[in-house]
């Protein structure tokens, strides 16, 4: 059995619930606290093991690629300042091998995750989205790998949603599960308010064996016009296993505003830098609102 080595990072989305912000700048390069979203993204990966990274770009998504790039003139200003303990952090993606291809056409995720199923070829391949990041003792995409060498089958992660949250998930179908590991009848795309299955909700993180692109070769459009992953994953489910996880950890949602600044807000927190100026200032918002109330 091959092992799980490269992942793909679909890049590609307009991001348009962050307009005007996002007009020339990418989603994936919106900052929390001091780091971009991406660079979250690409750490999870690296902590799993994974040793190759193609993100899927589009149009006006260059300032990734800048991103990841070595910028030479910065790391010498760095290293003569003896501001070593910076160009860690800023060389951090060097650990890992990242390339990019574009998407065309905006034709869902189903349709980025095919576009980079050169760069795949016959291997098992992790996906991680952008839109959550996720907090955990052991990164949540190392947990999916660990399932898939376990059971030699694709994995998607999941976690509980409420009720009024399930129309807006991926949601699956259990059979049975064994500890946190479900086998699955159905994975439901976004299914309409009351009629879902379970409350068990895809949350951006897969690990999938190649035979899915032969699915996303000839996937028809699903829900909101696009090429949706679930559907190909739920085909794929028809011919082989596919199992879901629900994975250990804190899942943050940065991919709408209130999700974002919430996730801001938190992680500000955990910087010891700024961590009691922070609380000080929340402190003073409370008394104020509540002398407004």
């Amino acid at each position: 059995m091959k092992k799980v080595k490269k992942a793909i990072i679909p890049a590609a989305g307009l991001g348009t619930r962050f307009l005007p912000a996002t007009k020339a700048m990418p989603k994936e390069m919106l900052p929390i606290v001091d780091r971009p979203t991406i660079e979250y993204i690409v750490e999870e990966a690296i902590a799993s093991g994974i040793e190759d990274i193609i993100i899927v770009t589009g149009k006006g998504k260059r300032a990734i690629e800048d991103h990841f790039d070595r910028n030479f003139e910065l790391e010498e200003n760095l290293i003569s300042k003896g501001k070593l303990d910076i160009l860690e952090k800023i060389n951090q993606s060097s650990k890992v091998e990242i390339h990019y291809i574009r998407q065309k056409e905006p034709k869902g995720l189903g349709h980025a995750v095919w576009c980079a199923r050169n760069f795949i070829g016959d291997e098992p391949f992790a996906v991680l989205l952008g839109d959550d990041i996720v907090s955990a003792d052991k990164p949540c995409t190392k947990q999916l790998i660990e399932q898939y060498n376990t059971t030699g089958s694709s994995v998607i992660g999941v976690q509980t949603v409420s009720d009024e949250e399930t129309k807006r998930y991926g949601i699956i179908d259990p059979i049975s599960s064994k500890g946190r590991c479900y086998e699955v009848s159905n994975f439901v795309e976004k299914p309409a308010q009351g009629t879902a299955p379970s409350n068990l909700a895809i949350m951006g993180r897969y690990v999938l064996t190649p035979e899915i692109f032969e699915f996303l070769e000839t996937q028809e459009t699903g829900a909101g016009g696009e090429i949706q992953l679930t559907d190909a994953i739920q085909k794929l489910n028809e011919s082989q296993k596919v199992y879901a996880y629900d994975f250990d950890g804190v899942r943050y949602d940065v991919g709408e505003k209130l999700g974002f600044i919430t996730t801001t807000i938190e992680f500000a927190l955990q910087n010891e830098e700024i961590k009691a100026d922070l609380l000080e200032y929340l402190e003073e918002i409370v008394k104020k609102s509540n002398v407004k109330s």
